[in-house]
């Protein structure tokens, strides 16, 4: 008998989410295409003997930065197959998808983002300048002036909300917020934002204000905002990294977003299964009272370049030549509750350069698999 496909994967047990089923059988793919999906005997010109190991669809990461060559690799060994920029973001839809046409190992796809948007509206330099060494042209710019820090007229609200509706009539698949990184963005800013999104029918994924339980703005507050901006415009909500914009407080963040679904809303959230966070050392998050604000002290920085945690001496340093640190302030039992929930989804909020990053990028759905699902079995397969 002539095999009927090019590649057989067999005897394998076979997740498949969409019918919400799982059973032991066999694959049939040719040009890359699932064509047979049962357990009728089977041949291809390559087979695979999946006994004793699972067979799913590869994972789908909302939230990953590293959209370069690099991290693809990276996260294609830890079975992402598609990886997606919907926090931060591109001001230039076509400019982004152009530089990764015929490049990309993964699936990929972009946000329309507020943040590089408000920082090509406002003349903000930007940190974190950084040229991408396998797609070039595309860089990472976080704001440091009045992209951060001004309140936007209503000229260039205007300016900011016809800017996203370009990226999403080109292609954007999502909002993409980050107002920890803008705190001169207004509420009236956020929710006209909002307003755009909805108009398009697209999600609103955002970095929210307030840091876990410390007042002013703290966690509670900084979901109400959103969560109000979504019932006000109509445009869903989808929270990033939980666990670490929520910290002590994501028991609480849950129950809002449980409660504001019961009610109608369409809000959902995502964590990484880390007990530690990252982000560029120049951004507003740790301008001055950050101590007070987070509740971490330098100790708990760590360079990422160096591996060194660092003192003031090397704070100071390092925020005036910028780059990224990782932030050791997730409570253990926290990130348990975050990853173990129900609701939440798993997302990386990845980003390597040149080897050297957070192991979130490398390690997330592993660690979801090995550590909740097989060791602890706080979470089903």
């Amino acid at each position: 008998m002539n095999p009927k496909y090019e590649l057989a994967i067999l005897n394998g047990r076979i997740i498949d989410p969409e019918r919400g089923i799982e059973f032991d059988g066999d694959l049939g793919i040719n040009n890359g295409i699932i064509e047979y999906l049962g357990n009728a005997s089977i041949t291809g010109i390559k087979e695979l003997d999946a006994t004793g190991l699972v067979v799913s669809p590869g994972f789908i990461d909302l939230h990953s930065h590293g959209q370069d060559a690099e991290n693809y690799f990276i996260q294609a060994s830890d079975g992402v197959t598609s990886a997606l920029e919907l926090e931060f973001g591109t001001d230039d839809v076509n400019a982004w998808y152009a530089t990764r046409t015929g490049k990309a190992s993964v699936n990929y796809g972009v946000s329309v983002g507020h943040i590089p948007v408000r920082t090509t509206v406002m003349n903000d330099p930007g940190g974190m300048n950084q040229p991408d060494d396998q797609l070039k042209g595309d860089i990472i710019r976080l704001p440091i002036a009045d992209g951060a820090n001004k309140q936007a007229s209503r000229i260039e609200i205007e300016s900011i909300n016809n800017m996203i509706e370009t990226g999403l009539k080109n292609g954007a698949v999502a909002v993409g917020m980050g107002i920890a990184y803008t705190p001169g963005a207004s509420w009236w800013e956020v929710l006209e934002v909002f307003k755009v999104a909805a108009r398009h029918g697209a999600v609103c994924h955002v970095h929210m204000r307030g840091w876990g339980g410390r007042p002013p703005n703290d966690a509670v507050e900084g979901l109400s905002e959103l969560i109000a901006a979504s019932a006000i415009s109509g445009a869903s909500l989808h929270l990033v990294h939980i666990g670490s914009s929520g910290n002590v407080m994501v028991p609480e963040l849950l129950s809002m977003i449980k409660d504001a679904c019961a009610n109608g809303l369409d809000v959902t959230t995502e964590c990484y299964p880390y007990s530690a966070g990252m982000t560029g050392i120049e951004a507003p998050l740790l301008n001055e009272g950050w101590q007070v604000k987070t509740g971490m002290n330098y100790s708990d920085l760590e360079w990422i370049e160096t591996g060194e945690r660092l003192n003031e001496n090397l704070f100071r340093k390092y925020r005036e030549k910028g780059g990224m640190v990782i932030l050791h302030m997730i409570p253990d039992e926290i990130v348990d509750i975050a990853v173990s929930s129900d609701i939440t989804m798993i997302a990386t909020d990845g980003y390597i350069k040149n080897g050297k990053g957070h192991p979130r990028t490398a390690g997330s759905y592993s660690r979801v698999l090995g550590e909740y699902v097989r060791n602890r079995k706080s979470i089903s397969l």
